[in-house]
């Protein structure tokens, strides 16, 4: 198969952009060249504004009925194209196969599930407490135009997770998706293209991640933004956001607790703590990083770990069998070595893994460290690769505060037989996403979002609809 140049999409048009301007894309499991995505300028950035205004109000005057069988006809374009999808996505981000084609098919669930959510936007009537000729009511709008913006790891899952809710509410959006994996997230657009969306509602734009966020987010047409991130970037585009009064949805970095209580069932937490771990390379925001397992069974659990790490089959994602690929650029590698490097100086050992695999490709071998001390860097910043961390504690009291301790907020794990100990972890540790027994699990019904310095707003269920909907209050006098 073939890998193509990934160009704009416009005003419902495929194009090149204006100065003619492109990227290199690179194969993470080579790192050859495999094509060129185009490179937004000013001029491309005024025109995809234009269409998306004009796009609104066509979009937001259309019945909710329309909206929603036009979404379900592209949730259908992209299951039937899966496969195809999923090779592209695999040949920019490198991650397994299986694992790329499964972000696909459920992007078309997510599709499907905010496609009847739009149906379900009601308002509602307030019966008056001064006079009973005075008509009460709550509308619900949409906003108005959309600013996305999204990351790598996941090039269609991030970018479908804030498009769907913003269609479903009638919204327009502009989506400035990775350099990186461009050609993924523009066949979910082409999918809607196809099902015949009106022009301007999707625009799709390419380029300086800087730059276009600095020119979308303060110019006017825009009335939402939405970013998934780094939580320093986050902070500056938060910022500069609230400079120009627009409504915001975070979702951030995180640093995944895990812990591990005396009475947890070991075979259980390492099957699923361990699928979690090293899915899409650890390079997943919500990702279990910091492994905290009673002292009774830490070294039960770190054997069983090592174990299941040394069943996994690195390599090329578009091969066979393949269970982790690549990470998805050359940062991530040195990433890696420096925190490996800086943990055994601090006094961990490698169980496992920690070094680069080859030299082709940007291979890292799963890496376990045990006896992690709490001032080692990865500790307490997040690894973003496929890296766990192990150290053990003494009581449930002192490994929650551990957990806490951070100031990230975005997924947590717990393992435990029993309904006390579920319970309290369940109230006590502070993260917007919390698995107790089992792998993560996000579905479109449940809210997916962090709290503290991991974001806030929701991207799931029905409070993501929320945020791209204004409530308006109208009151009408009988006279």
């Amino acid at each position: 198969m073939t890998y193509p140049n990934t160009q704009l999409f416009i005003n419902g048009q495929w194009q090149d952009a204006a100065s003619g301007k492109s990227l290199a894309v690179f194969n993470p499991a080579t790192g050859q060249e495999i094509g060129r995505v185009a490179h937004a300028g000013v001029a491309d950035l005024d025109a995809a504004l234009a269409a998306a205004q004009k796009g609104f109000e066509v979009w937001r005057d259309m019945p909710a009925i329309e909206r929603s069988k036009l979404m379900r006809r592209a949730a259908a374009l992209l299951r039937e194209r899966a496969g195809n999808i999923a090779r592209l996505l695999t040949m920019e981000q490198g991650k397994p196969l299986v694992e790329a084609k499964g972000e696909t098919l459920a992007a078309a669930d997510i599709i499907d599930w905010f496609a009847d959510e739009g149906l379900r936007v009601y308002g509602r009537i307030v019966p008056s407490r001064f006079n009973l000729a005075a008509r009460q009511m709550v509308l619900k709008d949409p906003v108005g135009p959309v600013a996305a913006f999204t990351p790598w790891n996941f090039p269609i899952n991030q970018v479908v997770r804030k498009m769907a809710g913003a269609l479903a509410a009638g919204c327009s959006m502009i989506v400035k998706a990775a350099e990186e994996t461009p050609a993924s997230p523009a066949e979910l657009i082409r999918a809607f293209a196809d099902a015949g969306l009106p022009p301007g509602v999707l625009g799709l734009v390419y380029g300086n991640p800087a730059e276009i966020s600095g020119y979308l987010i303060p110019h006017p047409v825009i009335r939402k933004i939405t970013f998934t991130g780094s939580t320093p970037v986050g902070k500056q585009l938060a910022a500069m956001a609230g400079q120009h009064m627009k409504r915001v949805t975070m979702e951030l970095g995180g640093h995944a607790p895990v812990i591990v209580a005396e009475d947890a069932d070991v075979a259980l937490a390492v099957k699923a703590a361990g699928a979690a771990k090293f899915r899409n390379a650890g390079q997943v925001c919500i990702s279990p990083t910091r492994f905290l397992v009673h002292e009774s069974i830490k070294n039960d659990f770190a054997a069983a770990l090592v174990k299941y790490t040394q069943g996994l089959k690195v390599g090329d994602g578009t091969h066979e069998g393949t269970t982790m690929g690549p990470l998805a650029n050359p940062r991530r590698l040195t990433a890696m070595a420096e925190f490996t490097q800086d943990a055994v100086e601090k006094g961990a050992t490698v169980a496992h893994g920690g070094e680069r695999m080859g030299d082709t490709g940007n291979f890292w071998q799963p890496t376990i460290l045990t006896d992690v001390p709490l001032h080692a860097k990865v500790f307490n910043d997040e690894p973003f690769g496929p890296m766990a961390a192990i150290r053990s504690f003494n009581t449930l009291d002192e490994a929650i505060g551990e957990a806490n301790r951070l100031s990230f907020g975005l997924a947590g794990y717990g393992f435990t037989k029993s309904l006390k100990n579920a319970d309290l972890l369940a109230r006590k540790v502070e993260v917007g996403m919390m698995w107790i027994n089992m792998p993560a699990a996000p579905s479109a019904e449940m809210p997916f979002g962090g709290i503290k310095d991991s974001g806030y707003g929701s991207e799931g269920g029905t409070e993501a609809m929320d945020a791209y909907l204004n409530a308006r209050a109208v009151t009408i006098m009988n006279v």
